[in-house]
């Protein structure tokens, strides 16, 4: 698929799928707008892509920096089609019984306030354009429960159902939402994971991680009309036909 004249705005994109969305959707020919707390990241991947790409310092846990990092992104490009909702955090990992109540509530601001901020600062541009395409990154987690992920479980239903509202209300307004749950994936948090040494997640070998370049690429295939049956649904990349839409081997 090919994305001349369109701009995407990623957050958590300075490793891991959000880096790999930032590449996939520049090689498409996107503008793409790099977002993440880690300056210094962006801005060397912002460099290596090119001039369409920029890199904007945001924490998605503050709206107002939202606000401004959307903002910042219609100011260099003029227009915002595209936003991928991709930052997430895992730890630390604990159980109910033990866990720290700030580092809790940090997560849910992250993974749930985030993807709703995100969404709250799009909308008025997106409706105003006549249309846009909202994607959240999602999980099995949104469904099922997870030893010493309480937060992750939690933030990420929540996110699965905001997806669901958003096309509940804004699908009439040509604004596409959907989510995407690529499975365990060959990032960071998978080394996160790993060393936490609780439940079967952590006990996967690494060879069965997907590469993170698999869910960036289903990213851009959803934002074609191939994908519009999935519209205010999750789509998984556990599943092989999807797979094979995709392009993935």
């Amino acid at each position: 698929m090919q994305m001349q004249g369109k701009t995407v705005l990623i957050t958590g994109a300075s490793r891991g799928i959000g880096a790999e969305a930032g590449r996939v959707f520049a090689a498409a020919g996107a503008n793409v707008a790099l977002v993440a707390r880690s300056h210094d990241q962006i801005d060397a991947l912002a460099s290596a892509l090119g001039d369409n790409t920029i890199a904007l310092s945001c924490d998605v846990s503050d709206f107002s920096q939202v606000e401004q990092a959307v903002a910042d992104c219609v100011d260099r490009f003029g227009r915002l089609d595209v936003l991928v909702g991709n930052a997430g955090v895992i730890d630390p990992i604990f159980h109910l019984s033990n866990a720290d109540v700030a580092a809790w509530g940090q997560a849910i601001d992250i993974n749930l306030k985030g993807i709703f901020y995100g969404m709250r600062a799009v909308l008025p541009l997106m409706r105003a354009a006549g249309g846009g395409t909202v994607l959240t990154i999602s999980s099995g987690a949104a469904s099922n429960p997870v030893e010493a992920w309480s937060h992750y479980c939690a933030s990420k239903a929540g996110a699965k159902m905001l997806t669901e509202c958003l096309h509940l209300e804004e699908s009439q307004h040509g604004i596409r939402a959907m989510g995407l749950s690529p499975g365990t994936v060959a990032t960071d948090m998978q080394r996160i994971i790993k060393a936490s040494g609780i439940n079967p997640v952590s006990q996967l070998d690494w060879d069965v991680h997907i590469p993170a370049d698999w869910p960036a690429r289903a990213l851009l295939w959803m934002c074609s009309t191939d994908a519009d049956e999935f519209l205010g649904t999750e789509i998984s990349l556990r599943e092989e036909e999807i797979r094979k839409r995709v392009g993935l081997t």
